[in-house]
């Protein structure tokens, strides 16, 4: 038995196989697919963070919702990106790269006056921006950085 076990390490883990990365597909969006995606039910709480690569103020909190969505069963992060659409790459590269393991959509809509008051009335447009969507349907909107302990203390009340 000890020896079919080796057999199969072995196997799974040779220098044959390739060990390159595996690069997550990163889905491109409308905003009529994002509002599609915040009517699916859910029991958790939900905080779709909408940031940029280029936006300085979004790369330093997303550790904060990167560690809230591996170590609470009871709340689902979801980043929304807000590059240019045409190009794709610079979001996967920077999620590979970052190890981001919540999920990350590409928003590919270009008029923001068109939705930007459907996600709240109060938002600016500014980012990082972040969408709370509790359980039953109900909404609650932050416009700007979170850090780690405003994050939790947010999640908390909630709740």
């Amino acid at each position: 038995m000890f020896i079919n076990f080796l057999l199969i390490f072995f196997m799974l883990f040779s220098d044959n196989q390739s060990h390159t990365p595996v690069m997550r597909e990163l889905q491109v969006i409308s905003f009529e697919e994002f509002e599609g995606i915040t009517k699916q039910p859910s029991d958790k709480l939900r905080i779709f963070n909408f940031w940029a690569t280029w936006c300085a103020p979004c790369v330093k909190e997303m550790p904060a919702f990167e560690k809230i969505n591996a170590s609470d069963p009871e709340v689902e992060v979801i980043f929304i990106s807000m590059d240019d659409g045409r190009k794709p790459e610079r979001v996967t590269a920077f999620i590979e790269k970052k190890s981001i393991q919540a999920p990350v959509y590409l928003l590919d809509e270009v008029d923001f006056n068109s939705w930007i008051d459907k996600v709240n009335e109060t938002w600016s447009g500014a980012i990082p921006a972040t969408l709370f969507l509790k359980p039953d349907g109900s909404r609650f909107f932050h416009e700007g950085e979170l850090d780690k302990d405003e994050l939790e203390e947010l999640i908390d009340q909630l709740k």
